[in-house]
Order: structure tokens, then C-alpha cells, then sequence
């Protein structure tokens, strides 16, 4: 009997052992689950991180970049500026001084277009005027090497652009708007005007602007009277 009692004694602490480890043994797995869990939850941390930072240095990245593109368009629009402006300063730098020149030569012109050329002079007279003539000839070759040309005038539609309206005269041969009469010589250096040329203007005599809008009216007249026949 006491044999038994021990026997069953012991099957029952190897019961209650075995239990204890298998109590154990779940408690670890439970331990090492959570664990995993806290790994798995750090490890997408960290991963949400990296990409959060990934997207942070993509979008500063792109802002540097385009930031680089238009500081380089900005540079390439001052080169080319500077490169107009230089340009501009060849060609035009001399335009006050071109402007000051030009009062000799209308000075010159007068007075060559004041010599009556009908008229007999002596040698004295005639040499002076050729030598004036080969000063005109050389003041127009200079101002022509430096891009200055005298606009061409007479006879040409006025245009506002490169002509000053001094007065007008009344023609009945022309139409109105033609430049008849240039008092002063107009300019340009290169493509732009240097100075506008002084002229006089053509239009029609007062009475034959009082006639056309009399014949207009009658016209019109005789319109209206077939169409009220018809």
C-alpha cells in the first residue's frame, strides 16, 4: 500500500512538473511572440521613417534642382543682355556726337544752295566752292562709314515716323500726305531714326476739299432717287 501511495505520489509531482514546464514553455513562446511583435512593430517604424526622410530629400532635391535651372536662366538672360547692350553701345555710343555733327553739315548746305550757279565768279570764288564740295563729299563719307544716312524725302508718303510736319501746301496735282518741300535734312544711324527730317506736306486746295464732299453728297442723292424708283 505504501508502495502505491508513493507511486501515485510521484505521478502526480511529475504531473504537476511536467505542467510547470509546459506552463513555462507557453509563457516563452508567449514572450518571444511579443517580442516579435515589438521587433516587427519597430522594424516598420523605422521603415516609415526612411521613407518619410526619402520623400523629405526627393522633394528638396527637386526644389535644388529647379532652383538651379532658373538661376541658370536668369545667368543666360544677363549674358545676353549684356551682349545687347554692348552691341548697342558700339553702335549707338557715338549717337550725341553724330547729332552735333550734323549742324556743320546743314550749314554747309546752305551755303552751297546759296551760291547762284548761273552766275560768273572768279577763280578765287570757284576754287572755294569745290573745296567746300569735297568737304560735303568727305563729311558724307564719314558719317555714312559710321551707319548715319540721310533719309529720302521728297516726293515720299509722310510718314510720322521719320518726318516733322513744318507746313503745308496746297497741290492740286498730288495727293495729300506727300512730302513736297524738305527744309531740313532727316537722319538715321543704323536702324534707328538719329534725327527727323523737316518737311512741308502736300494737300488739296481749300475749294476742291469743298467740292469732293459735294459731289459725294450728290452721288448719294442720285443713289437714294434710282432706289426709290425701283
Amino acid at each position: 500500500m505504501e508502495k502505491d501511495k508513493e507511486q501515485t505520489e510521484e505521478e502526480i509531482n511529475e504531473s504537476h512538473e511536467s505542467q510547470d514546464v509546459d506552463d513555462s514553455k507557453e509563457g516563452n513562446i508567449d514572450e518571444i511572440n511579443s517580442e516579435n511583435i515589438d521587433e516587427d512593430a519597430e522594424s516598420e517604424e523605422e521603415e516609415n521613417i526612411k521613407e518619410t526622410e526619402e520623400d523629405i530629400l526627393k522633394g528638396e532635391i527637386k526644389i535644388l534642382k529647379e532652383e538651379k535651372i532658373r538661376v541658370l536662366a536668369e545667368m543666360e538672360n544677363l549674358r545676353k543682355r549684356f551682349e545687347r547692350e554692348k552691341i548697342d553701345s558700339i553702335k549707338y555710343g557715338s549717337v550725341n556726337f553724330a547729332r552735333d555733327i550734323l549742324s556743320p553739315g546743314d550749314n554747309l548746305e546752305r551755303a552751297l544752295s546759296a551760291i547762284n550757279e548761273e552766275e560768273e565768279h572768279p577763280q578765287s570764288i570757284k576754287n572755294l566752292i569745290e573745296g567746300l564740295l569735297m568737304v560735303k563729299k568727305e563729311l558724307s563719307t564719314a558719317l555714312e562709314k559710321n551707319g548715319i544716312t540721310k533719309i529720302d524725302s521728297l516726293d515720299k508718303k509722310f510718314d510720322p515716323n521719320l518726318h516733322q510736319a513744318m507746313m503745308e501746301i496746297e497741290n492740286n496735282d498730288l495727293d495729300e500726305g506727300i512730302v513736297v518741300q524738305e527744309i531740313q535734312s532727316g537722319y538715321m544711324m543704323h536702324d534707328r531714326l538719329l534725327r527727323p527730317a523737316m518737311v512741308g506736306v502736300s494737300k488739296k486746295p481749300q475749294k476742291d476739299a469743298e467740292v469732293e464732299p459735294d459731289k459725294e453728297l450728290k452721288s448719294d442723292n442720285d443713289v437714294s432717287d434710282k432706289e426709290a424708283k425701283n
